[in-house]
């Protein structure tokens, strides 16, 4: 009996011990950096007379509408008239068509939508170079990524060396930066990590094998 208690006592100080013991956290596995991603276009692009903006206010299609930016850079809603849009993100614009509803519906749930950008006619491109079928300068749509551009242009050709593809990117400050795309891995595999999305006035290159 003695004997069964003093394993038992063991035991116990044995379990003791180890919950005693700081845990060891399993590490988090590793996840592709971010910070050299370049963000959406949307984030971005400012509204420019002549831009034709889609305003959907959820469950009230009267209220919703597709218009022009005109010239003074405002454009019409019903029930709350001109909202200026020129200069502005279709957040920005969205978030105050949000708030002057709200004098007429209860939390009403607003987006704002760019259809064609026609303020930036060519500022607003994106071009598609190198080793593709089309070489070619396509107006930019939002939602639009690196793969739907490079289809526009035919596809690659078999000389492409599609995971050597860039993307050039204007900066504020007048740089331009690139960004490795792995264009192979996106078409053949399905690997959609580098599949980014385009900014207007993004260029495409994709370089050629060396044989």
């Amino acid at each position: 009996m003695r004997t069964g208690a003093g394993f038992f006592f063991t035991l116990l100080m044995a379990v003791g011990a180890w919950a005693a013991e700081p845990a060891t956290q399993t590490p988090a596995p590793p996840t592709a950096s971010t910070s050299a991603l370049p963000r959406p276009a949307v984030d971005t692009y400012h509204i420019g007379v002549d831009d034709m903006v889609q305003v959907s206010v959820w469950h009230n299609p009267d209220l919703s509408v597709t218009v022009p930016v005109r010239p003074d850079g405002n454009i019409s809603v019903p029930l709350i008239g001109d909202v200026r849009a020129g200069g502005r993100t279709p957040e920005d614009v969205a978030a105050d068509v949000k708030q002057r509803l709200t004098t007429y519906l209860r939390d009403p749930q607003v987006a704002v939508i760019l259809t064609e950008l026609r303020s930036h006619e060519y500022l607003s491109r994106v071009r598609v170079t190198g080793a593709v079928h089309q070489p070619v300068s396509i107006p930019y749509r939002q939602g639009m990524t690196v793969l739907d551009a490079v289809l526009a242009a035919g596809g690659t050709t078999e000389f492409a060396n599609g995971d050597r593809t860039s993307l050039y990117r204007r900066q504020d400050g007048g740089g331009v930066q690139p960004y490795d795309i792995k264009l192979d891995r996106i078409m053949k595999k399905g690997e959609l990590q580098s599949n980014i999305p385009v900014q207007p006035g993004d260029i495409i290159t994709v370089p050629e094998r060396a044989f």
